[in-house]
């Protein structure tokens, strides 16, 4: 049987739009002689649709253009397409998560999500009912297996602490299914990738069963999908895969015996799969062929997240505060590779303390990325708050409110740029100063979007270093060597406030990932000081953090809705 794997980049909410897409994929798939096509998890309404789901009018429309959708497919091969089903049991959630089987220009078929994620940035247990049992279907003498994303994760020889009291694919195991399917949503963060492989390798072995797994693409709010789709024969061996951070069509072959002639589980038939027979993406659109590294991970990642949240939303370009610093370099780079260097501006913004190689720098990063830039001095306006202030403040000492000032009025014109422009402000911030509270509201956190947020300063550089060596000197040297500093005072650098980067971001990782305690950190060897700062700052800024920016997420705990620390609370995290 020859299944096709349909990685689509949805967008959550266009029930049309995203529905052509698959019928233009089932289309391709069936050029190449495809006897059954999957969609990813939710594909007819993208995902994630969060409170959407809500919405009885939206459910309900969405089965209406499901069943235009195989009236407009009776003469293509059957397709699985995910979308959410109402529950009609009385009980419950008012939903079911699941995967609608088209055939013959119907309905065929619905099939159910067992096991419902509620962690991390998953909260599926507030829209939808789990199912008792994952279903299958018969094709062409075949039983096919459906499983729906999370029901494919709780595999009790895999992992060593299990979420659920069942295993859907052990159940289908058992049901002698020749083939299961998985429709899946899978948010990207780094190092999943690899880990995914190896869970789905183990359970194809397992169980002497090939697996396909079809993976959403693209970038939907702050979460951002690989692709990656992928199928394994019944030893485990991966067979054919679909091309990262992008739109694919992967066609695989396999061959089984008759439902009638079904072996026993210990002598299931082993499957041949052809080769990824091509990709419906745009030429434009092709998965880059790179070194596989960790940076080209975040920066592949980041540029598709910044082009989707953008396009997604109607804008079409973007502006950012140009510094002559690290953060906004990267930011800008990721912005003009995302949507094209015509449609980047880069504000220079000069106080009186801004040093001259800041200024040059910026400009020169300007001109590699061939990017607009604009400069608007704020040293008039400073004088001005100065004066209007003077009286309110006589008394008091200079210190950080003044600092405060300085990003408060680059936030107030970025702002005022973005709305003349009707361009979408780029903050440039980095996930170790918004963990500490190193930024300021309504200053450098003004803004739609906040790209390197989950980007913690050492991979800042580390993904800047694995670009310049990529496309040669696009960063300025001099911005990868000297001192990080906000140049909010003379002679100020980072490190003033903060510890070095490198055991900043090493605590934070313990903290914010690991959800480790202070001791258990301090027991690790790092200075106790340190870690009860941080630990202490962490825990002070998170009034900041709810009020920033969507921040894109590429690491397995990212601010925003998988962090979920009360603000009004005494226990020191």
């Amino acid at each position: 049987m020859r299944i096709a794997l349909l990685q689509n980049n949805s967008t959550v909410g266009d029930l049309d739009g995203n529905a052509r897409k698959i019928a233009d994929a089932v289309r391709a798939a069936a050029r190449q002689n495809a006897a059954l096509c999957v969609t990813s998890e939710l594909s007819l309404l993208g995902y994630p649709p969060r409170d959407l789901l809500l919405n009885k009018g939206f459910i309900e429309t969405s089965w209406t253009v499901l069943r235009a959708l195989g009236r407009d497919l009776a003469d293509a091969p059957p397709v699985l397409v995910g979308l959410a089903e109402p529950n009609a049991s009385g009980q419950g959630r008012p939903l079911w998560n699941c995967a609608a089987l088209l055939r013959d220009g119907e309905i065929q078929g619905v099939f159910h999500k067992t096991l419902l994620p509620t962690y991390d940035v998953f909260d599926e247990d507030r829209y939808f009912e789990p199912f008792d049992a994952p279903g299958w279907f018969e094709l062409d003498g075949r039983r096919i297996g459906v499983t729906i994303c999370e029901d494919i994760w709780n595999d009790k020889d895999f992992w060593t602490s299990r979420r659920y009291r069942v295993d859907p694919v052990q159940l289908l195991a058992e049901q002698r299914v020749h083939c299961i399917v998985n429709l899946s949503a899978s948010p990207f963060h780094l190092e999943k990738h690899g880990f995914r492989l190896r869970m789905l390798a183990e359970m194809a072995a397992k169980h002497r069963l090939p697996l396909v797994y079809v993976n959403q693409v693209g970038g939907n709010d702050d979460l951002i999908f690989d692709g990656r789709s992928c199928a394994f024969d019944a030893k485990g061996g991966q067979t054919a895969t679909a091309a990262a951070f992008t739109e694919d069509l992967v066609v695989v072959g396999i061959e089984m015996g008759t439902v009638g002639s079904a072996p026993r589980r210990a002598d299931r038939l082993a499957v041949t799969v052809g080769p990824n027979l091509g990709s419906i993406a745009p030429a434009a659109m092709a998965a880059p062929t790179g070194d596989g590294s960790r940076e080209e991970e975040i920066w592949n990642a980041l540029v598709l997240g910044v082009r989707d949240y953008l396009h997604k939303i109607g804008f079409s370009k973007a502006l950012l505060g140009l510094s002559g610093g690290i953060d906004s370099a990267l930011t800008a780079a990721i912005a003009a590779e995302a949507l094209g260097p015509e449609n980047v501006l880069a504000v220079l913004l000069p106080s009186p303390y801004t040093s001259r190689a800041s200024i040059d720098d910026a400009v020169s990063l300007a001109a590699n990325l061939g990017v607009k830039h604009l400069t608007l001095p704020i040293m008039d306006l400073m004088r001005g708050f100065d004066t209007a202030l003077s009286q309110a403040f006589a008394g008091y000492e200079k210190d950080v409110t003044e600092e405060n000032i300085q990003a408060r009025i680059r936030g107030n014109l970025l702002m005022a740029l973005s709305n003349k422009y009707r361009a979408m402000l780029l903050t440039t911030g980095n996930k170790s100063e918004l963990a500490v509270g190193y930024c300021t509201m309504y200053g450098d956190m003004a803004g739609g979007l906040a790209v390197i947020a989950d980007v913690p300063k050492t991979l800042v550089y580390a993904t800047s270093h694995w670009l310049n060596a990529r496309r040669g000197p696009v960063i300025p040297e001099r911005i990868l060597t000297r001192p990080p500093t906000a140049e909010l005072r003379p002679n100020q650098t980072d490190q003033d406030s903060l510890p070095e980067y490198d055991v900043l971001d090493a605590i934070l990782e313990r903290v914010v990932q690991l959800h480790r305690s202070s001791e258990e950190i301090i027991r690790e060897g790092f200075a106790p000081e340190d870690v009860r700062r941080v630990v202490g700052l962490i825990k002070n800024a998170e009034f900041k953090r709810r009020q920033a920016a969507p921040g894109l997420k590429i690491t397995d705990v990212a601010f925003g809705s998988g962090w979920r620390m009360p603000i009004a609370a005494r226990w020191p995290i």
